[in-house]
């Protein structure tokens, strides 16, 4: 299924604005920005959900065209090329947009070397649009990048996804300490908004080792709604659909809802 046709919408003034970031890959980022950006527009709020990783897995996951996007996309609109606004697909999803990315967007990396505030860019092209979202939604690459910066200095607030297994909060200290040079240099504003304990299996041990350690050293900034590994969930993906019409009686469709809730509820 491909989606590709640009939709108007009206002015609205309210952004929260939400990074998802996690250095390590394949900890569920691109999983959880889709779903969560799908579960917030079912709850029918307005959200923009933005690409930001070079690989477009949030853009073929969302099923977006790939020649429609070959030249309007998150890079385009980066480098000044096309203005943020013309490189907006809408999906079938009412209440959501994507801005789509690919391999072009690993440029920035050099292009950006000797470019003047190129960690704002992003915060810069978010502020210009003539519309506005309830939510934005950002899926980060796995690194600390120039992308990634560009999204933690245009963010209210971070979610990091942490995987139930091993290791799972290897390299978490480093990412927390980038955050708080973000606060103090570029984005004060920015706050932790939450850890998403993803990826759990309830007859595995070591998951709940691990959701028992990371509750206890980082208590109420992990969420109560868990991930959990769910076949449907790593399925959706490769139909270019969110889970919530994947399969939304699945037991990951029906926790991203809940994560959807929580984070209402949460204020963010």
């Amino acid at each position: 299924m491909a989606w590709g046709s640009f939709r108007a919408a009206p002015y609205k003034i309210m952004n929260n604005i939400i990074c998802i970031a996690n250095q390590k890959g394949g900890v569920g980022k691109t999983t959880t920005a889709i779903n969560l950006s799908a579960s917030l527009a079912a709850a029918e709020k307005k959200t923009l959900l933005i690409d930001g990783d070079s690989q477009g897995n949030t853009s073929s996951g969302m099923g977006i065209d790939r020649s429609a996007s070959r030249t309007k996309n998150l890079y385009s609109a980066m480098i000044g090329q096309e203005p943020l606004e013309k490189v907006i697909f809408s999906t079938e999803i009412p209440h959501l947009d994507v801005i789509p990315a690919n391999q072009d967007l690993i440029g920035l990396e050099v292009e950006f070397v000797n470019v003047e505030e190129r960690e704002v860019r992003l915060r810069h092209l978010l502020k210009s649009m003539d519309r506005s979202y309830e939510f934005i939604v950002i899926d980060c690459p796995p690194s600390l990048g120039v992308m990634t910066i560009n999204a933690l200095v245009a963010s209210d607030y971070l979610i990091v996804p942490l995987q139930c297994e091993y290791f799972a909060m290897e390299g978490l200290g480093y990412l927390l300490n980038t955050v708080k040079l973000v606060q103090a240099q570029l984005n004060p504003r920015l706050s932790l908004g939450g850890i998403l304990l993803t990826m759990f299996d309830a007859r595995n041990l070591l998951s709940h080792r691990v959701s028992e350690d990371v509750r206890k050293h980082f208590g109420n900034k992990v969420f109560q709604t868990v991930i959990p590994r769910n076949v449907r969930l790593s399925e959706s993906p490769s139909h270019g659909l969110p889970i919530i019409l994947y399969d939304i009686k699945s037991r990951g469709a029906i926790t991203y809802m809940e994560l959807a809730q929580e984070i209402l509820q949460r204020g963010l």
